[in-house]
């Protein structure tokens, strides 16, 4: 991720030539409820057809890939 917040990732159909390459930016934007001592922190990133959600101390680490109706779905939810 750089400066400006946006997380950049490289299309799974660019080559390793560097054909067709396209690079795809979202925004990571911290819960909200996300506790100021470092826990309870998500993150999520909106995009139109889907939602990613990580652990913000852990950004490198696994994140959850999700619709959009699941994702409204789960906030319903809770």
């Amino acid at each position: 991720m750089n400066g400006n917040g946006l997380a950049w990732f490289k299309s799974s159909y660019s080559t390793e030539q560097g054909g067709n390459c396209i690079e795809v930016a979202y925004t990571w934007r911290k819960s909200s409820y996300s506790g100021e001592d470092g826990d309870n922190c998500v993150e999520v990133a909106a995009l139109p057809s889907t939602v990613h959600v990580r652990d913000s101390t852990h950004p490198e680490g696994p994140h959850i890939t999700l619709t959009p109706v699941a994702w409204t779905a789960f906030v319903r939810s809770l």
